[in-house]
């Protein structure tokens, strides 16, 4: 699966709006079940960075099943907030999550 998480953040490069980022955040993301897949995400106003693993403090983190983060970057799902309630979706940050979403059109 991590190749095929690593291809899905690779191709994001391409849809990055970095006019969206007005200062340097990184987020962590723990993929799923056993939070197999660790991703350190690094934006800023004019870059972004995929690093797998966990890269120093986050300043958000996103746990959720790597299939539902697949189809989130697809388009294919988009979380309600009983996703949060229930705990499919953690984070300890949903307005830098959605700053994360707006950034890449999602």
């Amino acid at each position: 699966m991590q190749q095929d998480i690593e291809q899905l953040l690779n191709n994001l490069r391409g849809r990055y709006r970095p006019e969206i980022v007005k200062q340097k955040t990184t987020y962590y993301l723990s993929l799923g079940e056993n939070s197999l897949e660790k991703w350190t995400v690094t934006l800023t106003p004019t870059s972004c960075d995929f690093v797998s693993g966990k890269v120093g403090d986050a300043d958000c983190v996103l746990k959720m099943p790597a299939d539902l983060f697949a189809q989130l970057l697809a388009g294919t799902y988009k979380p309600g907030p009983m996703d949060f309630f229930s705990g499919k979706i953690k984070t300890n940050d949903l307005g830098q999550l959605r700053q994360l979403q707006l950034a890449f059109g999602l």
